[in-house]
């Protein structure tokens, strides 16, 4: 997808969608390569990147709520569940699985958003690229834009990205440190050429959903048939509560690989919608 001309007026690009490597980039990747990518991620704030610190705040104030709910779950079935207390813990360790969850995805993104609330945004300035409605990030677009460091990529809101022209002119991004979010969009050169709408087709709003549902279904799967396990009467107490987290793992397991093959399947998806992506 190179620069294309009309009128003799430089177009904008389409931006390939950004987030976490492929499934097959990262089979392809050593253990090495698959490990640092994770931390760049993480760095970045990982699923939060591009969104505004103080909503990411508020996303983990109803974290710590919910994970409070778990752990008070937690101490009634291993007070009230009548069943010896093997089987009692082994209910209970269900619960962890969404708290752990919730800490992997949220913390890394918590950390950055506290950081942004205490330090000034900054300023980039390039060359307008690119642009595209479609990202991996649910609710976000993209602006590709040319600094003196090179062609950098960020998330911005739709409602920011609506007021990027269609032409390549200057730009000008306020944008907090951590999280990258996009504060504001500067427009430095004329809005000579109106930049047609993008319809974000269905598979790249499934794919957006899937890292948030895959967690949810896991950590259901897993409390669901722990739970469901210790309530039932079996003997003797400690095969019923290796039982009940057996169980419990194996269905977050089959949850888990199905959530693979569907990823993989819309990122193949994804690719054939745009040529242009790496796998």
């Amino acid at each position: 997808m190179g620069k294309k001309r009309r009128g003799g007026r430089q177009q904008v690009r389409q931006v390939k969608p950004k987030g976490m490597p492929s499934p097959a980039a990262a089979a392809s990747a050593t253990p090495q390569q698959q490990r640092r990518q994770r931390e760049r991620y993480l760095e970045a704030g990982g699923m939060l990147q591009g969104y505004a610190p103080e909503f990411v705040m508020r996303l983990g104030v109803y974290a710590a709520a919910a994970a409070v709910f778990c752990l008070v779950v937690m101490v009634l079935l291993i007070v009230f569940l009548p069943y010896d207390l093997p089987v009692r813990i082994a209910a209970a360790l269900a619960w962890i699985v969404p708290i752990v969850f919730g800490a992997s995805f949220l913390l890394p993104g918590v950390r950055l958003a506290m950081k942004d609330r205490k330090q000034e945004p900054k300023l980039v300035q390039g060359q307008l690229m690119g642009a595209s409605e479609m990202s991996t990030s649910l609710g976000l677009g993209m602006l590709m834009v040319k600094t003196r460091g090179g062609v950098e990529q960020f998330l911005l809101a739709p409602e920011k990205l609506s007021r990027v022209p269609g032409n390549q002119v200057p730009v000008v991004l306020t944008i907090t440190p951590g999280l990258k979010h996009v504060r504001s969009v500067g427009i430095m050169g004329q809005k000579i050429v109106g930049r047609p709408d993008q319809p974000v087709p269905e598979v790249v709003r499934r794919l957006r959903l899937l890292p948030l549902i895959t967690p949810l279904a896991l950590s259901l799967a897993v409390i669901v048939g722990d739970d469901a396990v210790a309530a039932s009467p079996i003997q003797p107490t400690l095969v019923h509560a290796i039982l009940a987290v057996l169980v419990g793992a194996l269905l977050g397991a089959g949850v888990y690989g199905l959530s693979i093959l569907f990823q993989r399947r819309m990122y193949n998806q994804v690719q054939a919608l745009m040529p242009g992506m790496g796998g």
